[in-house]
């Protein structure tokens, strides 16, 4: 073969490659994580050798370890622990009984940040209320004395959304009844299943109110306290004994794909590494991160990205976003071009949402024709990423959302009953065919997906 020819093979090996072969690319590497063991590996890994992991214990801390182990050993670069300083809060004991000619014990779990009774616990009556907002139009002191009971009916949909409807019950409720003089508050968990397991998940105190004891009932037991109230009224006993242990020490993982193109920028793909305490987190969140790492790992062995992909296994999201918030404040100068998080279990993924810059268009067009096999719509709603990358999407930052069918997901959330079992394999693979997709596209995309320099909040 002559110079020249060599010359000529090489230029044409140079240019970019046509469409259609960047399709087929995109749709090889969708079809071979149809058949992806390692998001599965890590799920029953993290869940079975860690297990439970509340923010800021030792759990937590095993669990960074083990991370930082299994992301070392797959191949990543950069691996590393970013620790941060949080307030740390622990479970304790937790009984509900009715007192009198019908007393029986009801199942409940306390709430994140949940005051205490004290270990003799307190008796009083209880006052009901059909919804927060009722609860929110009662009047000042009327609730002096009382345990306030907020009672709702959540039902489950596909993308989620009635979370955030009757979660303001949870996240915001015993700190409005603690402002009307309650001494304890319930509520019916947040969940849409009908076993004896209440769903735990955290509340916050206005600044200069007390925290007070709060705890969710299982569904079956909130409406058996609701039949009861209607025969009369009703007294409880309470034992509920969290403790705030001060200031402990949780933090991020992080590990990278590098890219090829440094000034192309990060593509951040993230999901939590801490759960409740009450069961492994196998669908929160374990099961989020062995989808974004297996995810993130084949376009790592398919050669290197034009972008660099960033890895984040947040810690303490649940108690507050601890990991999320430190992370921003950490990286805030990096150049993030685009930010998506996977923390709706692992059941398929149905839709999916961008927010991309106007000249950004062509990707989204891309990346809907090569998820379409997959049984995933374009959908028509703003992206906002997830909780841990929402400070850097808030910054400017392009997001795509990987929306996961939440038919099931509410109800195992934040129980005693979120275990590996409840992870389908095929569904896990759905989800990796999926985020490899849409990495392929994105951190291979020539055009520009995000801003061009990093916006500091």
């Amino acid at each position: 073969m002559t110079k020249r020819i060599l010359l000529a093979a090489a230029a044409v090996l140079a240019l970019p490659l046509p469409a259609f072969a960047q399709t087929h690319d995109v749709a090889a590497l969708r079809d071979a994580a149809l058949k992806d063991d390692l998001a599965w590996e890590i799920t029953e890994g993290l869940t079975t050798e860690v297990g439970q992991r509340l923010a800021a214990t030792e759990a937590e801390a095993r669990a960074r370890n083990w991370a930082m182990k299994k992301l070392t050993a797959l191949g990543f670069r950069n691996v590393r622990s970013e620790p941060f300083k949080m307030p740390v809060w622990v479970r304790g004991e937790e009984t509900a009984e009715v007192v009198g000619p019908m007393a029986q014990k009801l199942t409940l779990a306390a709430l994140g940040n949940s005051g205490s009774t004290g270990a003799a616990g307190l008796e009083a009556e209880v006052a009901y209320f059909a919804s927060f907002a009722d609860l929110q139009a009662a009047p000042a002191g009327s609730l002096k004395g009382k345990i306030a009971f907020i009672d709702h009916r959540m039902a489950p949909t596909q993308d989620g959304s009635s979370y955030g409807v009757f979660g303001v019950a949870r996240r915001a409720g015993p700190s409005v009844a603690a402002s009307k003089g309650a001494v304890a508050t319930l509520i019916r968990s947040i969940g849409t299943d009908y076993h004896r397991n209440p769903h735990t998940g955290g509340t916050n105190w206005t600044v200069g109110v007390k925290p007070i004891p709060a705890a969710a009932l299982a569904l079956p037991d909130a409406e058996q306290l609701q039949r009861l109230l209607k025969r009369g009224p009703v007294r409880l006993k309470l034992v509920v004994t969290p403790q705030f242990k001060g200031e402990g020490e949780s933090g991020n993982v992080i590990a990278e794909v590098p890219g090829s193109d440094p000034a192309a920028g990060i593509v951040l793909i993230a999901c939590h590494l801490d759960s409740w305490d009450l069961a492994t987190g196998a669908i929160d969140d374990a099961s989020g991160c062995g989808i974004v790492t297996a995810a993130a790992k084949r376009i790592m062995d398919a050669g290197q990205p034009r972008r660099t992909i960033r890895v984040l296994w947040a810690g303490a999201e649940e108690p507050g976003v601890f990991g999320g918030r430190a992370y921003f404040e950490a990286h805030k100068g990096d150049r993030h071009v685009l930010a998506s998080e996977s923390d709706f279990g692992a059941d398929r993924v149905w839709k999916f949402d961008a927010t991309l810059p106007e000249g950004a268009k062509p990707v989204a067009d891309r990346l809907a024709a090569a998820l379409a096999p997959l049984g995933v719509g374009r959908g028509g709603d703003p992206a906002n990423g997830g909780a841990d990358v929402g400070a850097v999407i808030q910054s400017g930052v392009a997001a795509i959302d990987l929306a996961q069918s939440g038919l099931r997901y509410f109800d195992y959330h934040h129980t005693p009953d979120d275990t590996l079992d409840k992870v389908d394999p095929a569904q896990l693979r759905q989800n990796v065919a999926a985020w490899t997709t849409m990495l392929a596209v994105t951190a291979n995309a020539p055009e520009d997906i995000g801003p061009t320099a990093p916006v500091a909040r």
